[in-house]
């Protein structure tokens, strides 16, 4: 199963973007007649036959189309302070995107190292693992923003922060409830500070800890989202 992207899927004939009919003509060596699945991304997951194998404008024609392919009952948002490696956040993207996410917001944190981020480039991340895991929802990669603005936000559903040090934690796996929309907060290499901890606490988010051993930021997110989806 040969998965592509695009952003418009509004009739039976769709035509790839120029970077999508490289990988399907050039790279693939695909022809006219071959069959290739296509995704915009919402949810749409269509079997389609190329009709015009043009290495920069490749047209296919959808055979069949599947609306809410892979849709799940709950939501999951995971707000991620960057790390100072950039790689290290581009590699969080891509894995937590093919286990499974929806939404992905960096957060400015009192201790973070860095605040300034690429999000084309985490954009074009989370296309290619879509594409890897064979999904037909592509996850919103939100602008940095800062936690303590992330915490008053409005969220339907539970809410967590994860962090090192404090006593009064709960454990994840004894906090969460299968089948509710989760969000949760990792803080940065030098963990949250505690005005903002206490300023979560205090818009309702539940403290958790992932266990007993410290972990990297990246690392403890992607813990977070694995565990929500066996959870689930």
């Amino acid at each position: 199963m040969q998965l592509f992207f695009s952003e418009n899927i509004e009739s039976n004939i769709c035509t790839l973007s120029e970077e999508e009919s490289r990988h399907c003509i050039k790279v693939l060596r695909m022809r006219e007649g071959d069959e290739l699945f296509l995704t915009d991304g919402q949810g749409t997951l269509c079997r389609c036959q190329i009709i015009d194998a043009n290495p920069k404008s490749c047209v296919v024609e959808i055979v069949e189309l599947n609306e809410n392919y892979g849709h799940r009952p709950y939501r999951l948002h995971l707000a991620v302070a960057p790390t100072k490696n950039t790689a290290r956040l581009e590699w969080l993207v891509e894995k937590a995107v093919e286990i499974g996410i929806d939404e992905i917001t960096p957060i400015i944190c009192d201790h973070s190292e860095r605040c300034v981020l690429k999000k084309e480039r985490l954009d074009k991340i989370a296309v290619s693992a879509v594409k890897q895991s064979l999904k037909a929802y592509l996850p919103e990669i939100s602008e940095p923003t800062a936690v303590k603005e992330l915490i008053d936000r409005p969220f339907d559903g539970q809410k967590f922060i994860a962090y090192c040090d404090g006593e009064h934690r709960t454990p994840l796996r004894d906090a969460y409830r299968p089948g509710s929309n989760a969000l949760i907060l990792i803080g940065p290499e030098g963990d949250f500070s505690s005005n903002e901890v206490s300023a979560a606490i205090a818009a309702g988010f539940i403290p958790v800890t992932l266990g007993n051993c410290r972990l990297r930021t990246e690392t403890a997110a992607l813990a977070a989202t694995a565990f929500f989806n066996l959870s689930n």
